[in-house]
């Protein structure tokens, strides 16, 4: 059954998006100010559709983090567009549009809580993957929270035992949270920890398992090898998972969070992106950059340390949080 996209909200539900919205424009000042003093500069009353402008606004997109190769195609197809426009301000919505249109598999619908529920067999496997820094264990512990207070039954498993401090950060998540845990000691096999999690997930009919895993080793052994074992291990328990590699990145870290990624997809096949940090200096442009380049679907973003502050991403929302 499909959604209806025109079907009216209710007051309450109204109230609920007026709210993200708020707090999304409120969370994502810095960036606002960073892009837009340029950009409505750039399309004032009057000003001329000519080579200048579209030279500007390849400069102002570049400088937002959006990078060279996106920026140069965008360009091309907005020059396309341009030849039909009057006005500058007609043209600023051309390129919402086309920033909106890099984002790959998020329809805009009026019933995005129906379409962001998990059709899930349980247990729905998460494996989270990031490097150290990103906030990739906050992040983790504020989705715990979000689906517990849903009523789903979740589960995390300490799989970064590298760190003493990451097993003890997940352990205040997951009470903060009232998730279960499966831990191991420190320096333990993080594949071990992630097999005795979902086991556990198993026999106790849990709904969703977060898996933290680590973001740098200080020992001789290779990251991306560890993570492809972990991986291996959870499907050697439950065939098919994990259903979903979340990728924390860090958006003040720019074009860097997509080598970043990269890296990481080429050795545990990323689905989903977390974009952090986003209430910081950010530039607006990497979030589009990342979706762009990757073509994988950005989940959640962070604009801020409340749990509200981590927000299901609706790409539509965010432009207009960014521009108007």
């Amino acid at each position: 059954m499909g959604f209806n996209l025109f079907k009216k909200k209710s007051p309450e539900k109204k109230k609920q998006g007026n709210n993200i919205f708020s707090r999304l424009k409120t969370g994502l000042s810095k960036t606002r100010k960073l892009l837009t003093t340029d950009i409505n500069e750039l399309f004032s009353p009057g000003k001329a559709i000519d080579e200048a402008l579209f030279e500007e606004l390849e400069e102002v997109l570049i400088s937002s983090d959006l990078g060279v190769d996106v920026t140069m195609e965008m360009i091309k197809r907005i020059k396309q567009k341009a030849k039909k426009l009057s006005d500058s301000e007609e043209l600023k919505q051309v390129l919402k549009n086309e920033l909106i249109g890099l984002f790959p598999n998020n329809p805009i619908t009026d019933n995005l809580d129906a379409a962001n529920e998990l059709q899930i067999t349980k247990p729905h496997v998460i494996m989270v993957v990031g490097v150290n820094g990103t906030g990739k264990t906050t992040t983790l512990g504020k989705l715990a929270m979000k689906f517990t207070s849903k009523g789903q039954k979740v589960l995390i498993a300490a799989a970064d035992t590298f760190r003493a401090a990451a097993i003890e950060q997940v352990e205040i998540w997951a009470n903060r949270s009232d998730a279960s845990i499966v831990k191991h000691k420190e320096g333990a096999d993080p594949a071990a920890v992630a097999y005795d999690s979902v086991e556990a997930a198993l026999a106790r009919n849990i709904d969703i398992v977060l898996i933290d895993t680590a973001g740098r080793l200080h020992t001789q052994k290779n990251l991306m090898e560890e993570l492809k074992k972990i991986k291996r291990s959870i499907n050697k328990k439950l065939p098919g998972a994990p259903h979903e590699v979340l990728m924390v990145l860090d958006a003040t870290t720019g074009q860097n969070a997509i080598s970043q990624a990269n890296l990481f997809n080429e050795a545990v096949g990323l689905t989903q992106i977390a974009l952090t940090k986003l209430d910081g200096t950010a530039k607006g442009g990497i979030v589009a950059a990342i979706a762009g380049t990757m073509k994988l679907p950005i989940k959640y973003i962070g604009v801020g340390e409340q749990i509200a502050d981590l927000q299901e991403f609706d790409p539509k929302l965010f432009i207009n949080a960014l521009f108007d």
